[in-house]
């Protein structure tokens, strides 16, 4: 009889990949609300000050 072979878990390290992706997504978001937060302020600024 063959004896079973341990399988390697990648839960964590899976996990860990996740959290990073999460990390960098978060940041992309940040930065792009940083630095288009006024443009798009100032737009609907803009579209509410109208007179239609």
């Amino acid at each position: 009889m063959a004896t079973p072979v341990a399988r390697r878990s990648d839960r964590g390290a899976t996990a860990v990949e996740y959290a990073l992706l999460v990390a960098l997504i978060a940041g992309v978001i940040i930065g792009v609300v940083i630095l288009l937060g006024d443009s798009v302020f100032g737009l609907f600024t803009l579209t509410n000050d109208s007179n239609w």
